[in-house]
């Protein structure tokens, strides 16, 4: 079939996906969630195109499938289920192991299958799966930003099918007679450039669309394991399951050197996307970030401050309590004002807050996020938190100075989100997230790990924005 996206001569593995993700939104062609960039896009007609995984002769005779938990593939999952077949599931971001085997119910019905087939459905029907489980899986679904009719397939840039693929080649549970299967839109289909593909990259060997099966016949082969010189430390601290396989491996007298990490480098020049142009800010915003979380915590209490001192009914009508905007009220209050008023500017940093409508407790915990790439949106990271159930009471969006700061009710709250956080990996960046500095371990004796709010100002509250809303959801320039 004939691409609809034309990949220019000399294009990157970035320029692809860039190019794959821009026409499937300006074409609105996906459903939830939005925007699909940095994502395996949950395109219109996935689950029309993941039926036609149970009519291939392939999976007639397959007793255990691998299928990516990406939303598009919803209905792969459902299509093993309901064949009665042993379903495996990778942990999100292999941060506990390989993957899991999904238990439905005893003599589950048709809508418990579904539900066990959702990414909800994922965390509550799985069992853990170890590495020194005897495993043959005969069958891989995974999700795809684009591929060619050759087989060259292109994730989402993050690596993770590659190397699941790898560690299942280590564990012997997958060999050269499994059958790999991608689910796309048609208009994933392009050319790409053979030069592009490395060793450890996944080749697939059939394409489902919503409209046609196409047959690759790939004659590049598969990963026969983890290469072990493009991992580093740092990955294998983040990702502990490959700390064991690694050991496995050197018992067996493999070779498992690592590579060297990568030095320092612009965010940009490291992902291969064009840098973009961002504001000039005035020079105290370019301290350290130790500081800037002190300067963070001044300018709240600062805010608390002056919003006390506002007459009542202005502070009323600013929680929204007095006239009870509704969303489509919240957007013609902010349409036609300037980009400056949409956000709220401390005295030094010009820190923008996030806040959902719920009431902030008298004390938060505030957990600080680092590493945030340039160009990222505040609606990604919100999703992001969503998605990993760690959604704070408020986000304080400072992407100029690459970081945020995320309330939580409580100490307990920033536990479960670090916990959630660990090994959050955005736009090909991994992402620091721990206690804002006053919060950590070296605090004075007696002092709370809490930061109270001022006691003059017991009924202050923080502006509420809907984090729903687009409105706030403005890209730093």
């Amino acid at each position: 079939m004939e691409p609809v996206i034309k990949i220019n001569p000399g294009a990157s593995k970035w320029d692809i996906r860039q190019k794959v993700w821009d026409y499937i939104e300006e074409n609105n062609l996906a459903n939830f969630p939005r925007p699909v960039h940095n994502r395996i896009p949950n395109f219109k007609g996935a689950f029309v195109a993941c039926t036609k995984v149970s009519e291939m002769q392939v999976f007639t005779q397959t007793a255990e499938v691998k299928v990516d938990p990406d939303k598009p593939l919803e209905g792969a999952r459902l299509a093993v289920l309901q064949a009665r077949k042993t379903l495996l599931v990778p942990t999100p971001r292999l941060r506990t192991g390989l993957f899991n085997k999904i238990t439905p119910p005893q003599g589950a019905s048709k809508e418990q299958l579904r539900v066990c087939s959702s990414s909800q459905g994922v965390k509550d029907f799985s069992v853990p799966v170890s590495l020194d489980a005897k495993v043959k899986v005969d069958l891989v679904v995974v999700g795809s930003v684009a591929v060619s009719e050759k087989g060259f397939r292109i994730g989402k840039g993050e690596g993770f099918a590659d190397m699941e693929y790898g560690m299942m080649a280590c564990m012997g549970a997958v060999n050269e007679s499994t059958v790999v299967v991608t689910v796309v839109h048609d208009c994933q289909i392009v050319d790409i450039p053979e030069e592009l593909m490395g060793t450890h990259d996944l080749t697939v060997d059939y394409i489902l669309t919503p409209t046609t099966v196409i047959k690759t016949n790939c004659q590049l082969p598969k990963p026969h394991g983890i290469i072990w010189t493009k991992l580093d430390t740092e990955k294998l601290e983040k990702i502990p399951i490959l700390k064991k396989l690694r050991a496995l491996e050197e018992q067996a007298g493999k070779d498992v050197t690592l590579g060297a990490a990568p030095a320092p480098a612009d965010p940009d020049l490291q992902t291969g996307r064009p840098k973009r142009q961002t504001r000039q800010r005035p020079r105290q915003d370019t301290q350290q970030d130790a500081e800037g979380e002190s300067r963070h915590e001044k300018r709240v209490e600062a805010k608390q401050r002056a919003r006390q001192q506002q007459p009542a009914r202005v502070r009323k009508e600013s929680r929204g309590e007095g006239r009870g905007l509704n969303e489509g009220e919240i957007s013609k209050t902010f349409k036609g004002r300037g980009r400056g008023s949409m956000r709220e500017q401390g005295p030094e940093e010009g820190g923008r807050e996030v806040t959902s409508q719920r009431k902030l407790p008298l004390s938060v915990t505030t957990v600080y996020l680092g590493g945030i790439p340039a160009g990222l949106r505040v609606s990604e990271l919100k999703t992001a938190l969503r998605e990993r159930e760690a959604a704070p009471l408020r986000l304080t969006w400072q992407g100029a100075q690459h970081r945020a700061f995320l309330d939580y009710s409580d100490p307990q709250a920033a536990d479960q989100a670090l916990e959630a956080l660990q090994g959050l990996c955005l736009n090909g960046h991994d992402l620091q997230a721990e206690l804002a500095k006053s919060q950590r371990g070296g605090k004075r004796s007696g002092q709370s790990s809490r930061r109270p709010r001022p006691s003059a100002a017991p009924k202050a509250k923080a502006e509420p924005l809907d984090t729903k809303s687009d409105t706030a959801d403005k890209t730093e320039q």
